[in-house]
C-alpha cells in the first residue's frame, strides 16, 4: 500500500462527523507514508481529506477533469495536480496511480467511481482492494442492497465479501494491507446461461 485513492463528496454533508472522519483518514494516510490519490478538488470532503494529509506532511495527488478546473474547484496546493480531459480518463488514471480504493460518504460521483472499480475487479481488469469507510451508518442501506443482490442471485457471494465495510480506520487499513482477491467467477448459473442462448 504505497498509495490509496479516496472517493468522497464534493459537499461536506450535514454532520460534523463526516468532516472529522475525512480529516482522520487524511492524517492517518500521511502518518503511514501512504500517498493520497483523490479527485483534485478543494471543496467538500475532498478538500478536507487533502488538506488534512498535506498538513500532516503527506503526499497528495489530485486528478481532475478540465471542466472542473474551469469551475475553479481545483486544489492548487496539492503535491501534484493532474488535469485530464474527462471523467473517464480521471477514473482510469486514478486506477493506475492507486494500490487500493476507499469511499467516504458522498453522492452520485462517489458511488460511480467506487462501483466502477468493483466492476473492473469483478471482470478481472484489476485486483485492488475496495473499502467503504462508513460514518454513523451512512452506507448501511447500500450494503443491505448488495446483500439483496446476492440473495436474488445477481451477485456472487464471494464478490460481495470481497470488499470491506466498517467505521474503523485501523481495521480497514489492516484488511487492505492483507488483501487477497476472491477470484470468484462472474457467472452464477453457467449451465443455465448457455441454455438461454
Amino acid at each position: 500500500m504505497r498509495s490509496i485513492c479516496v472517493y468522497c463528496g464534493s459537499n461536506a454533508g450535514s454532520r460534523p462527523a463526516y468532516t472529522e472522519r475525512a480529516m482522520a483518514l487524511g492524517q492517518r494516510l500521511a502518518g503511514d507514508g501512504i500517498a493520497l490519490v483523490y479527485g483534485g478538488g478543494n471543496v467538500g470532503l475532498m478538500g478536507v481529506v487533502a488538506d488534512a494529509a498535506l498538513e500532516a506532511g503527506g503526499e497528495v495527488v489530485g486528478v481532475i477533469p478540465e471542466q472542473l478546473v474551469g469551475w475553479e474547484v481545483a486544489h492548487r496546493g496539492v503535491t501534484r495536480l493532474e488535469v485530464v480531459a474527462n471523467m473517464h480518463e480521471r477514473k482510469a488514471r486514478m486506477f493506475d496511480l492507486a494500490d487500493g480504493f476507499v469511499a467516504l460518504p458522498g453522492g452520485f460521483g462517489t458511488l460511480d467511481e467506487m462501483f466502477e472499480m468493483l466492476t473492473w475487479r469483478q471482470l478481472g481488469i484489476g485486483n485492488k482492494p475496495c473499502a467503504f469507510l462508513d460514518v454513523d451508518g451512512f452506507y448501511a442501506p447500500l450494503v443491505s442492497m448488495m446483500d439483496r443482490m446476492v440473495a436474488e442471485r445477481f451477485l456472487h457471494a464471494d464478490q460481495r465479501q470481497d470488499l470491506w465495510h466498517g467505521e474503523d480506520i485501523d481495521t480497514m487499513l489492516a484488511w487492505m494491507h492483507a488483501y487477497s482477491p476472491a477470484g470468484a467467477e462472474k457467472w452464477l448459473d453457467e449451465k443455465r446461461r448457455k441454455a438461454l442462448r
